[in-house]
C-alpha cells in the first residue's frame, strides 16, 4: 500500500495524518508515503474535487493506492477497521 496525502502548512489535522502514515511505514504495513503540500503545489480545492469526485471543504485528503479514504478521521478509522497497527 501507498499512502498520498494532500494537506497545506499549519493544519493539525494534517500533521496527524503524516504522523499516522509514517507510523504505517514504520511498521512496514505500507511500501511508503507521500505528503503535498496544496500550497506550494499550487492546487486548489477544486482541483481536488476534480480527482476525488466530489465537494472537498477541509484538508488532510488522503489516497491509499489511489482510492480516496477521506480526511484524517476517515484514514485513522480505515487504519483501525483494519487493524494496521497492534
Amino acid at each position: 500500500m501507498f499512502v498520498v496525502i494532500f494537506g497545506r502548512p499549519g493544519c493539525p489535522f494534517c500533521v496527524r495524518a503524516q504522523t499516522l502514515a509514517e507510523r504505517l511505514e514504520s511498521a512496514n504495513v505500507i511500501e511508503g508515503h507521500r505528503y503535498v503540500d496544496i500550497w506550494a503545489e499550487g492546487i486548489s480545492k477544486a482541483d481536488l474535487e476534480k480527482t476525488i469526485g466530489k465537494p472537498v471543504s477541509t484538508v488532510p485528503q488522503v489516497f491509499i493506492d489511489q482510492t480516496h479514504v477521506g480526511g484524517f478521521t476517515e484514514f485513522d478509522q480505515y487504519v483501525r477497521d483494519n487493524a494496521l497497527l497492534a
